[in-house]
């Protein structure tokens, strides 16, 4: 027996020693891959000023002269032939890749960087060339909140999402988001944001959509050109991404997506064609996924011959963190950066360079590029941060852009309320509402106002007998309430259970109100694409709580509103017709309380337009039989361990490979070809007010085609309105959509009676369709139809036009 215990603790010993090599081994190995194997290469930060003829100088490498590179009255190509010519082999290879994960994983030492900066463009100390930092993301900076030994906190404003932002069809308003997002960067020490995403809404799970646009390339390039914009006006970069088609989260690491190149040039790359010759963005992000056999990041098709070649771009192209499979053919493809950088990559640099297979030639090419970016960037001007942006002000900016994204889907003489009215939230997410999706399109914000909190700032009042019963389930599931945060948010969902009101609870409830407010919400992000059950549709108990507090309140002859707090499309067909007013108000980020309440309360008056369609059914999209279902779940070492990508036979569908079967027929591309039914349609839109178009012209002047029109504000209610142009080629001796977007015009804010003269102007060129046979764009001469309206199906004018 003794023996016998011997031997057990003897192996429970050993085991626990084996557990403790192997987490000493494992954080060694994680630490001095991932974390910490730039020791040699501190960051120089004090430089002595010299002064010759007259000019101030820091003397960056210390030589006591002035060399060309620091005299900042050269341009930029001249300061970076410069510093090219003075760096070293090894210094040149070093720039090639960031520094690791150690600040974005939040282990910086007190005083060190920036904490929660996502990845770095690496110091040359030898030339003084500082730390570029890199941040996410697309909805607001992702930086640590709290720094050890300081007071002081670090918040930033989370600014509604993407999709939102776009339902505002309003470019100057975009832009004045963009501008102040790349404020807050510059006052904090951020060089580059890792953001807009770009990519297509191909189908309504993909995890990520919150983060993109549209389901259309034309409104996503003009949206993305104007955030581009506004953030670089601040000399900070973007990095636009994620190019190209990474539409699935689904193993998006080794998924190759199978595309025709007209599809590509068309749908997938238009968006970006569109800011690079319109905007130059600072970087583009290559995405993690295969297009064609290729990881995008490898591909010098894609990297060089298009975007550059082409399109004529000039910028960084930077890898998606731990993207594609082999460094050097990376760099040898165009991607300059490798993000956020491990020392496998380096060591696999170096040995390329030293058995010839990566050239110095190519090397230069790249860090070339690296350096444009750091000598355009403020910290090579000089500039001071003072940690302290304006929050108060952007947030102001954030309500007031989220307002304007929300879209007014159903009012059955409901809106606006009026003031002073007893409210019934009904719902969790009414009194716990979503800024913004997981990932890194999160943001550390220090405030959600939630809808509760806006109503009350509106003078509304919030019933008390539908808060008592939130509190109290609240208290009675108080795990199910506790918030994951940071990167335990991409792997852990926030969903507590949904209220089940009885019907005595309901009755309750309406005899002390004035009107009820359910709201739903839904919340994706990075790594895992959404379902159908549970999250396209509808929750049982959620349809049971509309029908239920519908059928209650309309007894006491009271209106029920649902707001919709989600991320993305949802089904809507199978009970809008149950609620007395719907409105969309996406995630309009830290302020989305407010902003719902000023819709609410008629303050503003909703002007947003659906990005996207609306279906009747999750099977009415093409691209359905080609698109991850199952929600698969994502893990962290989905990121760091990387795999091969499977090959042959083995290969499974929708997961290693997806097929774009559909073509160009994306969005309401597709469903129009098929004259499919849908809940809302593209472009769609209520107001509070009403619109009328008058002179609708449309002619051909100088290769542009010119549509003017007066668009007159005929309600009681001052308002905007957003005018879309569409065109359609009747008789085509090709397959083309029966209409694309090629234009729009969101007016200025219009008193009752009054009018504004529009001109939407239209390339000729942007008629040309790509043509496979021939690899480039081609312009079918003939008749064109120009189609105006206020959303895809709801075009008021047809004018013709003849391209000779």
């Amino acid at each position: 027996m003794k023996r016998a215990l011997k031997i057990t603790f003897k192996s429970i010993g050993v085991l626990l020693l084996l557990v403790v090599i192997l987490g000493v081994g494992g954080y060694w190995y994680i630490s001095s891959n991932f974390l910490s194997f730039e020791d040699n290469y501190p960051e120089k930060t004090k430089f002595t000023t010299l002064s010759e003829d007259g000019y101030k100088y820091k003397d960056r490498n210390g030589n006591k002269k002035l060399d060309i590179y620091e005299d900042g009255r050269r341009s930029i190509e001249e300061r970076v032939e410069n510093a090219l010519a003075l760096m070293t082999l090894e210094e040149k290879i070093h720039l090639l890749k960031g520094s690791g994960m150690k600040s974005g994983a939040g282990l910086s030492e007190p005083g060190e960087g920036i904490p929660g900066a996502v990845g770095t463009i690496v110091p040359t100390p030898r030339l003084g060339l500082p730390t570029i930092y890199l941040s996410d993301g697309p909805a607001g900076l992702r930086i640590e909140p709290k720094r050890d030994g300081e007071e002081k906190t670090y918040y930033c404003t989370a600014f509604p999402i993407a999709t939102l932002l776009s339902s505002t069809w309003n470019e100057k308003l975009v832009n004045e988001v963009g501008n102040a997002m790349g404020n807050e960067a510059l006052e904090y020490g951020i060089d580059v944001i890792l953001g807009p995403g770009v990519n297509i809404q191909r189908h309504p799970f993909c995890g990520r959509n919150f983060e993109y646009y549209s389901e259309d390339p034309y409104l996503t390039g003009k949206i993305g050109v104007a955030m581009v914009n506004g953030i670089e006006e601040n000399g900070i970069g973007t990095s636009v991404k994620h190019f190209v088609a990474n539409n699935q989260e689904t193993q998006r690491v080794y998924n190759d997506v199978i595309v025709s190149d007209r599809a590509l040039h068309e749908i997938y790359l238009k968006g970006f064609e569109m800011i690079v010759k319109e905007a130059q963005p600072w970087t583009i992000m290559s995405s993690y996924n295969l297009v064609n056999g290729t990881y995008v990041s490898e591909n010098k098709t894609l990297l060089t011959d298009v975007l550059r070649n082409d399109w004529g771009y000039k910028g960084v192209v930077m890898s998606d963190w731990f993207g594609g499979n082999d460094a050097v053919a990376q760099v040898k493809a165009g991607n300059d950066l490798l993000e956020p950088g491990t020392n496998k990559q380096w060591k696999q640099l170096k040995e390329a360079s030293k058995e010839g297979e990566l050239s110095e030639a190519t090397i230069n090419i790249s860090v070339k590029r690296i350096l444009r970016l750091v000598f355009m960037s403020q910290k090579m001007k000089g500039y001071v941060y003072t940690n302290n942006p304006d929050l108060k002000k952007h947030a102001q900016i954030t309500r007031e852009s989220a307002s304007e994204g929300m879209v007014l889907l159903k009012n059955k003489n409901t809106l606006p309320l009026q003031s002073n009215l007893n409210i019934a939230l009904l719902g969790i997410t009414s009194y716990d509402f979503i800024a913004g999706g997981t990932g890194s399109g999160d943001v550390n914000e220090a405030y959600t106002i939630s809808l509760e909190e806006g109503l009350t700032n509106s003078g509304f009042l919030i019933n008390s007998s539908a808060f008592d019963i939130y509190n109290r389930h609240k208290e009675n599931n108080k795990d199910a309430f506790k918030k994951p945060e940071g990167i335990n948010a991409m792997f852990t969902p926030y969903t507590p259970p949904q209220i089940n009101y009885s019907k005595e609870e309901l009755d309750k409830i309406a005899n002390t109100s004035d009107l009820a407010i359910i709201t739903i919400g839904r919340n994706a992000g990075e790594g895992t694409d959404r379902i159908e059950k549970g999250d396209f549709i509808l929750t049982k108990d959620e349809r049971e709580m509309i029908v239920n507090a519908t059928d209650v309140f309309h007894k006491h002859h009271k209106k029920v509103i649902v707001v919709l707090n989600i991320s993305g499309v949802i089904e809507t067909d199978s009970w809008k017709n149950i609620p007395d007013a719907i409105l969309l108000a996406w995630q309009g980020g830290q302020e989305g309380g407010n902003s719902v309440a000023d819709i609410l309360s008629g303050k503003v008056n909703p002007s947003g337009k659906l990005p996207m369609t609306f279906p009747l059914n999750i099977k009415d999209y093409q691209a359905n039989d080609n698109f991850p279902l199952d929600g698969e779940e994502f893990t962290l070492m989905d990121i760091l361990h990387r795999r091969d990508a499977h090959t042959g036979s083995d290969r499974i569908k929708n997961k290693d490979f997806t097929n774009y079967e559909e073509g160009i027929y994306v969005g309401y591309r597709d469903f129009d070809i098929r004259k499919k039914q849908v809940s809302y349609p593209f472009g769609f839109g209520l107001s509070y007010t009403n619109f009328k178009m008058d002179s609708v012209q449309t002619a051909i002047v100088d290769n542009t085609i010119e549509v003017k029109m007066v668009v007159k504000n005929i309600g009681n209610v001052k308002g905007k309105e957003v005018i879309q142009v569409y065109t359609s080629k009747p008789n085509s001796n090709i397959e083309r959509p029966l209409q694309e977007l090629k234009g729009f015009s969101k007016t200025s804010t219009l008193q009752p009676g009054a009018s504004e003269d529009i001109i939407i102007k239209i390339p000729v060129d942007d008629l040309k369709y790509w043509d496979e046979k021939k690899g480039n764009w081609s312009l079918e001469k003939g008749i064109y139809i120009v189609r105006v309206g206020t959303s895809s199906r709801a075009i008021k004018v047809t004018n013709s036009i003849e391209i000779k």
